[in-house]
């Protein structure tokens, strides 16, 4: 999914000379973040025109697992719909230890896109599976968009009046620290399988029907401040592309938004 905000809660000690004793768990606790990105790739596919964007969220968490939360990004070319050129994410859902060391996640993530066209919001379940196991950090998540008209091909016939599609997102992400170093590493591979073509707006989730998305960067941490590089690609080739033309292209040259690009990223969490 784009960006979640961890929904753990976590209790800090505190030990005096006479008496060690734990603070209870607020019951709520509020995290956010900023970032200012050289490219949004949504699962691979450039949603800003492989320009910079702004982006930003909050989200609340209640010690008893459930949190809610929204996340916004500015847009440009593919995946704009006019009003705003905004998407807005509202999500929620539940998340507990279901072992040593082992969370799992399972919520909703509604897609909105502020003023503009009609049919382009839509709904995504998600169920994640995570855990820490030595040095690394491991994710394996699924998401499924079931059948709705935002997510349905784009065809000027009375047979695609009010047709609806489906989307599946399958993914896994792994981090490790570097020992005596603020630097993270990680990567990531997907595969995205739903409605081969345009959407009613002239985008899809799954523009070429199916396809994998992959990444591999690191992060580094300096103060409140992480500064992120990665490689980001996917298995759309230019021939898989060719019929989404104009759309599925850069406007400055022509090339496509798919494609091999280095993503680099300023977040501040708080």
């Amino acid at each position: 999914m784009k960006m979640t905000l961890a929904a753990g809660l976590a209790c800090l000690a505190i030990t005096t000379p006479a008496l060690a004793q734990e603070e209870p768990p607020k019951d709520f606790t509020v995290t956010g973040s900023a970032a200012l990105v050289s490219d949004y790739r949504f699962r691979g596919v450039s949603q800003t025109d492989k320009q910079i964007a702004v982006q930003g969220g909050i989200a609340v968490a209640h010690k008893s697992g459930f949190y809610a939360g929204t996340w916004g990004s500015n847009l440009a070319g593919w995946g704009t719909f006019g009003g705003a050129n905004l998407e807005l994410d509202i999500y929620g859902g539940y998340a507990t230890e279901i072992g040593s060391g082992l969370k799992i996640d399972a919520g909703l993530t509604w897609y909105m896109y502020p003023g503009g066209a009609d049919l382009t919001d839509f709904a995504e379940p998600y169920v994640k599976l995570s855990g820490t196991f030595g040095p690394a950090s491991l994710l394996a998540g699924v998401a499924y968009a079931p059948k709705q008209r935002a997510l349905g091909n784009f065809s000027n016939t009375p047979q695609s009046q009010g047709q609806k599609e489906d989307n599946l997102y399958i993914w896994g992400d792994a981090s490790a620290g570097v020992p005596g170093v603020p630097v993270t590493v990680k990567a990531h591979l997907g595969y995205s399988y739903g409605n081969p073509g345009l959407g009613p707006n002239g985008t899809s989730v799954a523009p070429t029907g199916s396809y994998v998305d992959w990444l591999i960067g690191a992060d580094y941490k300096l103060g409140p401040v992480v500064l992120g590089a990665s490689y980001v690609d996917t298995s759309i080739s230019r021939a898989d592309s060719v019929y989404l033309q104009p759309n599925f292209s850069s406007t400055r040259n022509g090339s496509s938004i798919a494609g091999a690009t280095a993503v680099f990223s300023i977040t501040a969490a708080f």
